[in-house]
């Protein structure tokens, strides 16, 4: 049996029109920006604040293999497995980087029978949103070295530059340059660089802002660099938050497209989960929350940095809580993790159960993806260990047979979010006033199950200029592999015995909160050996193949 790919499948399903996917989450036709038949932008003004909002469902995972486990597929199937049930659901996820479309990763579109379409169009510069964001930056970076060029007014040293520019590619060459070169009139040379897109503080401030004014404000507050006396310089003193927001204008409002059973689905932001916090905008998401009874969003990677983000920076900053949280997991990934053995690999599983349980207080249920290669004596002992751990555990089927094969899933989420004893538990692992090594440590224990946190004496005097500056008080962005709950990489399982090595902190004012640099995370990733772009094409009538 032959069996069809993502892009075979996506491109064999009748799109409906986006007016009509509007309709469904009581949006009228004046109520929505078409961006052709298929794709639309919602205006803010369509949250109605007045509605009482709906349950929110999170969906994270265990830590991943490179190929990922699936969290956009069962998100996505989620949702259609509420509508199946006869909930009003709608899904609120992030926008696909092209930096892992064209790399080893794949996109952000979901999976076999569970994808959110046009899969090409969101896949592939979508609405521009990520050339938005990467030019509203590249703004920046281009008036602070014209700034510099001018003469310097403010004092700017161009050693203690921290804006770099971005790309929304995997390109490694780009990591670090040297820019300026030549006669005077091209500029100051010095050291420069590029991360992605995806890690710009820009599009952190677009997922966390609530209006545009916040935005704008958010903006404003980026630190570009520091004076010669060690002062910080933000894009307010060089005052470019206002011709950024212009830029951001259309970016900054959700984008709605649907599912293949027709489920609404708002795709909106797309920063990366070990790098920046790994979540959709929160627009998206209290707009999904006012048009339905359920919205299912997940969190980027593992719950040790998807979720404990999601939850120590969007909810802390928005006032949202989940109503119940779902940890995707594989029998493919537990036996990795296990080196070989599902028994040996559990205690990864438990972890993100307990993490999620006993830590945050909050309801949790287990996706378990039923792929063929699943044996009746694995799910036995699956379902044994999340009886163990008290919690629901449902086999879902949704890349092979959609909202059909989340069924299952969806009751069992339906139960959660009904279930009354639920209420009111959410508990943070720190609180603002904490002093940053208290947070560090608090993650590093409470979530990581390590010994502590040690700083660098790079990362010390970096902590210092930031209670110089005020901003203690910000919760902490960790960047960190995605691969382990440790900052290496190798240590699979439930690994114990570890302290984590923070070498740099940076305040990101804007976005409000604070990166912590660990191991050898890169804000710039690089291609692999064979990229997947080597099997991407398109033919002479446009139809695009090799897309997954």
């Amino acid at each position: 049996m032959t069996h069809l790919t993502d892009i075979q499948i996506a491109q064999a399903t009748p799109i409906r029109p986006i007016a009509e996917i509007a309709a469904k989450i009581g949006l009228g036709v004046d109520d929505i920006i078409p961006y052709g038949r298929t794709k639309a932008k919602i205006p803010l003004s369509a949250i109605d604040t007045a509605r009482p909002k709906g349950k929110l469902v999170m969906v994270t995972a265990i830590n991943p293999t490179p190929a990922g486990e699936g969290k956009t597929t069962c998100s996505i199937g989620l949702a259609d497995g509420l509508r199946k049930i006869g909930k009003n659901a709608v899904a609120a996820l992030r926008e696909p980087s092209l930096g892992p479309v064209f790399g080893v990763k794949g996109g952000a579109a979901g999976g076999g029978y569970a994808q959110v379409i046009p899969m090409e169009d969101i896949n592939l510069h979508f609405t521009g949103d990520f050339h938005a964001i990467g030019a509203a930056n590249n703004l920046l970076a281009a008036m602070l070295d014209n700034h510099i060029f001018q003469g310097n007014e403010l004092g700017i040293d161009v050693r203690k530059i921290t804006l770099r520019r971005v790309v929304d590619m995997n390109d490694r060459q780009l990591r670090g340059i040297v820019s300026g070169l030549g006669s005077r009139v091209n500029g100051m040379p010095r050291e420069d660089g590029f991360d992605i897109t995806v890690a710009s503080e820009v599009m952190a401030c677009l997922c966390l802002a609530d209006s545009i004014t916040d935005l704008k404000a958010r903006l404003g507050r980026i630190i570009v660099g520091y004076t010669r006396d060690d002062k910080p310089v933000t894009a307010s003193d060089l005052k470019a938050a206002g011709a950024m927001t212009a830029l951001l204008k259309e970016a900054i409002l959700p984008n709605l497209v649907q599912t293949l059973e027709g489920t609404p689905v708002l795709i909106h932001g797309g920063p990366f989960a070990n790098i920046a916090h790994g979540c959709n905008s929160i627009i998206a998401t209290k707009m999904a929350m006012c048009c339905a009874d359920y919205t299912v969003t997940e969190s980027g990677f593992g719950a040790d940095l998807g979720a404990e983000k999601f939850l120590d920076i969007k909810c802390r900053t928005s006032g949202l809580t989940p109503h119940a949280v779902v940890i995707v997991a594989t029998v493919r990934a537990l036996k990795h993790h296990g080196n070989g053995s599902l028994e040996a690999g559990l205690p990864n599983l438990v972890r993100h159960i307990d993490n999620i349980k006993n830590t945050f207080k909050l309801p949790v249920a287990v996706a378990i993806m039923r792929p063929d290669g699943n044996t009746p004596e694995e799910n036995a002992l699956l379902k044994q260990t999340c009886d163990e751990m008290g919690v629901g555990m449902a086999i879902h089927s949704v890349w092979a047979n959609g909202g059909e094969g989340g069924r299952a899933l969806a009751e069992q989420v339906v139960a959660l979010c009904e279930d009354s004893t639920n209420s009111d538990t959410f508990t943070l692992p720190y609180k603002n006033e904490d002093s940053v090594t208290d947070k560090l440590n608090a993650i590093v224990t409470k979530i990581y199950r390590g010994d502590g946190v040690d700083l660098t004496a790079a990362a010390k005097k970096d902590l210092a200029a930031i209670e110089a500056m005020g901003l203690a008080h910000l919760p902490i962005c960790m960047a960190k592999t995605q691969y382990s709950f440790s900052d290496n990489a190798a240590l699979l399982g439930a690994p114990t015995a570890f302290r984590v090595t923070v070498r740099n902190l940076k305040a990101c004012a804007g976005a409000g909160f604070i990166v912590a640099l660990t191991g050898d995370i890169m804000t710039m990733p690089g291609l692999p050996k064979i990229p997947a772009a080597e099997a991407i094409d398109i033919d002479e009538n446009g139809v695009i193949s090799g897309l997954f």
